[in-house]
């Protein structure tokens, strides 16, 4: 039996694409991927539902509501999973998330309901034997479950303070994150877009721009692996 996987994207991600016209770059990343793009009710709600009644943002609205209609990225229940599973989940990975750092003896809240809500689906999906990662452009969830410690130095340096940080849940630790760049780079590689090193270049620096936690010097090491 092939092994099921999925992506499952953040908000911040596809607004990423579709901020710098790069929507069809996923659409062809998909007809090569053999899996699922999948996003939550909330994510849904926040590049769809949400700025479809707002002037300044309803175009981009629709463009990503065609991403939904055509079923590029599609709702959770494309799995058999229902939102009572991951509201569920939902609920526990914010409690964790926001008790592992501390300030004068203060919890720091460090992520909301869309990214809590991708790790409750991501996890339920590993459950499930469905190979995934999640896409996600923001720092704070990517850091927090991979490098806790970089995380707390770096909140330490910008609130000029002390943080107390608790042993990090086990369950933070199992997810595997993706960037828009890293899309953007994997579409450059496949040969989705023409090879030319001034497109990758504007690429990468088009999604940084846009809202990608990437540095100058990582996207200097993706264009010297070319």
């Amino acid at each position: 039996m092939k092994t099921q996987k999925a992506i499952v994207f953040d908000t911040g991600t596809l607004i990423t694409f579709s901020m710098n016209c790069l929507l069809d770059i996923l659409r062809d990343l998909k007809k090569q991927f053999n899996g699922k793009f999948i996003i939550t009710d909330n994510v849904k709600y926040e590049m769809i539902t949400r700025p479809m009644n707002i002037k300044k943002y309803k175009l981009g609205a629709l463009r990503l509501k065609a991403l939904y209609d055509e079923k590029i990225v599609e709702g959770p229940t494309c799995f058999g999973i229902n939102q009572d599973e991951i509201n569920k989940q939902t609920k526990d990975f914010l409690k964790l998330a926001n008790s592992v750092f501390y300030k004068d003896k203060n919890p720091i809240h460090l992520i909301d309901q869309g990214e809590a809500q991708c790790l409750a689906l991501s996890s339920i999906l590993s459950e499930k034997g469905i190979k995934n990662v999640i896409a996600i452009d923001e720092r704070t969830t990517r850091m927090l479950c991979e490098r806790p410690e970089n995380l707390r130095k770096l909140m330490e340096k910008k609130l000029h303070t002390k943080i107390i940080s608790k042993s990090i849940d086990k369950k933070l630790k199992k997810f595997k994150f993706i960037r828009s760049s890293e899309l953007v780079f994997v579409a450059y590689k496949k040969g989705l877009v023409k090879k030319d090193a001034e497109i990758l270049d504007a690429m990468l620096y088009g999604v940084k721009f846009k809202g990608c936690a990437i540095s100058g010097d990582e996207i200097k090491i993706m264009e010297k692996i070319m």
